[in-house]
């Protein structure tokens, strides 16, 4: 059974390399990026014609603050989270039962992670979002067949690779560049995120480079603002988006999100509420490499999918969230030329709190 113990290992230590990009909450703001001043050799001969450019651009750019502030009159959304610099704090927890029947014997994987994820706005580039991401506390309990796994940035750890893959977390840092429309451009420091993890173990550079692509760090960075409507209007009371996540040899996951907005929060002044719906469906790999085992089949689907987001208008942001998911199916997997069928039925319930300061700083040694 020592193969399906670390396929266990295996799926909690990619879902703690998901959490790296991805958090429950929509955090983007929406506001326009101020126009930068066109300086040439000409500027002098034209003061005239461009004291008239500016100004009109500080008039459109006043329409624009309009727009946003009748938007918050008529009842729209209106983010203001990256507007200014200070860092701001989610405290994500993920709570998992999976249960795994191989050959008639049944083993239990519990999962109790919890990540403080710090975003520290940066300087607008050529009129985009810049965001440092970086995670500054993680806490894990993990129970796989009996055999139990802990880790506590905020406390002496004993040192064994497990311990320095955690610590090389809270040294890694990402940086996102994002359009005003919130869509991923760029993500700084993968190279050196991956390094860092690699270092720890080398075994595991290539099946790192194969999940954590640019690509893969977008798809899994762009649910963190999914619940929020295009351009803030909440008129059209549900909409829709779809997300699908390649992870390499691990497979694919496709997911589809249903949102409706549920009106003000009742018994909190200025927070809506917007109920969420999701279903999952995952695919097995096209590509096998990294892993002690193939996987060749997949028919895993989610029973239920549903949660709710809290949006606090004065803050410009998602002040909490909560989904609860249920996945179950059949994968066939091969190891050492043998096929075995894997019966899962897993159980998940994911939260997610803003702040405005590290809730775990008076924790840290």
């Amino acid at each position: 059974m020592n193969i399906w113990r670390y396929l266990g290992i295996t799926i909690f230590l990619l879902g703690a390399l998901c959490l790296i990009g991805t958090t429950k909450l929509p955090v983007l703001a929406g506001a326009q990026d101020k126009d930068k001043k066109v300086v040439d050799k000409d500027k002098a001969a034209n003061k005239d014609k461009d004291k008239d450019k500016d100004n009109d651009k500080d008039k459109d750019k006043d329409k624009d603050k309009d727009k946003d502030k009748d938007k918050g009159k008529k009842g729209g959304l209106v983010f203001k989270a990256f507007d200014g610099t200070k860092p701001f704090y989610q405290e994500q927890t993920t709570k998992t039962t999976q249960k795994m029947k191989v050959m008639n014997q049944e083993v239990t994987q519990e999962q109790k992670q919890t990540f403080i994820i710090q975003w520290t706005p940066q300087a607008k580039k050529d009129g985009n979002y810049v965001v440092e991401q970086s995670i500054v506390g993680v806490n894990m309990n993990i129970d796989i067949g009996g055999n139990k796994i802990s880790y506590d940035s905020s406390a002496k750890n004993p040192k064994n690779p497990m311990t320095e893959f955690f610590e090389q977390l809270t040294k890694s840092k990402l940086t996102f560049t994002i359009s005003p429309e919130l869509k991923v451009i760029s993500v700084g420091g993968r190279e050196e995120f991956i390094k860092g993890l690699s270092d720890i173990n080398p075994q595991m550079a290539g099946l790192l480079k194969a999940i954590l692509s640019e690509q893969a760090l977008v798809k899994m960075a762009e649910p963190t603002w999914w619940a929020f409507p295009k351009d803030g209007d909440i008129t059209k009371k549900t909409w829709t988006k779809e997300s699908e996540l390649d992870l390499g040899p691990i497979g694919n996951y496709k997911t589809n999100f249903e949102f409706t907005y549920k009106g003000p929060d009742q018994g909190a002044k200025d927070k809506d509420k917007i109920s969420i719906k999701t279903s999952l469906t995952y695919s097995a790999p096209t590509k096998n490499q990294g892993l002690p085992f193939i996987i060749q089949k997949a028919d895993l689907k989610s029973e239920s999918g549903e949660g709710e987001a809290v949006f606090d208008r004065t803050k410009g942001r998602f002040e909490s969230s909560r989904i609860n998911m249920k996945l179950k199916g059949n994968l066939t997997i091969e190891v050492g030329n043998m096929n075995t069928t894997v019966e899962l039925d897993q159980t998940q319930e994911a939260t997610s709190v803003t702040h405005d300061t590290n809730p775990w700083e008076k924790k840290t040694p």
